[in-house]
C-alpha cells in the first residue's frame, strides 16, 4: 500500500487506455506517454497495461506502507527514496515507511511511477485509467489528493528481480536514430496529410514550414498551437466526424489543435494532418511552451517507426525475462 503525501493538480492513475467505446462518446484516454508505462511494467513484471501514477505537476511525494517494488519512467524527476538518489528506468525496492519524492524535471513533462502488481483500482470499461472529464475510472474519476491510499494488485510475472535493480536504456536514447533530438529546441513531429488539407492551399504549406508553440490552453484532451494562423480558402461547414489522438484540426481562429490521449470522440473542424501514432509519446512529454515543427511523413515511414519501437519493446521484454530467470536459477 502507498499513501500520497504531496501532489498537485492533474496527477492521476493511468494505464494504456480504454479503446472500443468511442462510438458511445468515451475517449480512449490512458497515459500521455504509453511507452513509459509499458516499459516500466515490463521491468517490474506486470502486465503491460497495469495501472501507474502519471505525474505532471511537481513536487510529488508518497509513502510506502509495505515493502514494494517500483520503477520511475518517463521524465526524470530526480527521484529519491528517503533522500537517496535513484536511477530512473530502473527497478527498486522500498521498505515500509520509506518516502519516494519526485522533483520538477528539467526538460520533459510527465513521470510515471509503476508498482509491482499495479495500482488496485476498479476496472471501468476495461481500463483503470482516470477519465477526468467523465469523472470515472482511476481514483474515483478525479486527480490524486493528499491522503489518498492505494493497494497493489498481484504481479503477473512473479520472477525475482536482481538485488541491485534491473535497468533499461530509455527509448529516446535507444531509438535516437528513429526519434531524433530536438534541433535548436524545436521538436520534429511526423504527420501524414489528412482529409481537408487541400482546403488550405498555400496556408497548408505554412502549416508544415513554420514553428509552432504549445500554448497554455493545452491539456490531456488537446494541444492548442500558437503561431501564424492558417485558414481554408473558403469558409466550410462540416458535419461532425470521428477523431482520434493525433488528429490535427484547425478551428476558425486558425491555430491548430492536436488531439491527445483524452481526445474528443467527434468534431467538425477541418483536419489538416494526423501525427503518426509512434510520435504521440514524444508529444506527451512536450511541455507547455515547447516549440515544434511538423514533418511530412508517409504510411510506410509510420509503419517502419512502429516496427522499430516494437523491436525495442520486445528486446526489453526478452532481456528482462532472461535476467529474472538467471536470478531465480541462482537463488
Amino acid at each position: 500500500m502507498i499513501e500520497i503525501i504531496e501532489t498537485g493538480p492533474f496527477n492521476t492513475v493511468q494505464d494504456l487506455g480504454r479503446p472500443g467505446y468511442r462510438d458511445i462518446g468515451v475517449s480512449s484516454g490512458g497515459a500521455m506517454d504509453p511507452l513509459a508505462v509499458k516499459i516500466g511494467n515490463i521491468l517490474i513484471g506486470n502486465d503491460d497495461d497495469a495501472a501507474a501514477i502519471e505525474v505532471q505537476t511537481f513536487p510529488f511525494e508518497l509513502r510506502f506502507e509495505a515493502r514494494a517494488t517500483f520503477a520511475v519512467t518517463g521524465a526524470d524527476g530526480n527521484p529519491t527514496l528517503d533522500g537517496r538518489e535513484l536511477l530512473s528506468w530502473c527497478t527498486h525496492v522500498a521498505e515500509a515507511g520509506q518516502i519516494l519524492k519526485l522533483q520538477q524535471p528539467q526538460k520533459l513533462a510527465r513521470a510515471y511511477i509503476v508498482f509491482g502488481g499495479g495500482l488496485d483500482v476498479p476496472v471501468v470499461m476495461g481500463s483503470r485509467s482516470t477519465a477526468l472529464r467523465g469523472g470515472f475510472g482511476g481514483n474515483a474519476g478525479r486527480p490524486l489528493i493528499k491522503g489518498d491510499r492505494f493497494e497493489f494488485g498481484t504481479p503477473s510475472n512473479a520472477l525475482p528481480l536482481p538485488a541491485n535493480g534491473l535497468a533499461v536504456v530509455e527509448p529516446a536514447v535507444a531509438l535516437c536514430d528513429i526519434f531524433p533530438a530536438a534541433i535548436d529546441g524545436v521538436l520534429s513531429v511526423r504527420a501524414i496529410v489528412a482529409g481537408e488539407h487541400e482546403l488550405f492551399a498555400s496556408d497548408g504549406e505554412a502549416f508544415w514550414s513554420q514553428v509552432w508553440r504549445i500554448s497554455s490552453s493545452s491539456d490531456r484532451t488537446g494541444y492548442r498551437l500558437s503561431g501564424e494562423p492558417i485558414r481554408p480558402m473558403v469558409a466550410v461547414e462540416m458535419r461532425s466526424h470521428g477523431v482520434v489522438p493525433g488528429v490535427v484540426q484547425v478551428p476558425p481562429g486558425g491555430e491548430p489543435i492536436i488531439q491527445m490521449s483524452d481526445a474528443n470522440t467527434a468534431g467538425g473542424y477541418p483536419k489538416i494532418a494526423g501525427v503518426i501514432e509512434c510520435d504521440l509519446w514524444r508529444l506527451g512529454q512536450a511541455r507547455i511552451g515547447s516549440r515544434l515543427r511538423f514533418a511530412r511523413s508517409t504510411h510506410a515511414e509510420a509503419r517502419a517507426v512502429e516496427q522499430a519501437v516494437a523491436r525495442y519493446v520486445e528486446d526489453v521484454r526478452r532481456t528482462s525475462q532472461m535476467v529474472k530467470l538467471a536470478v531465480k536459477a541462482m537463488a
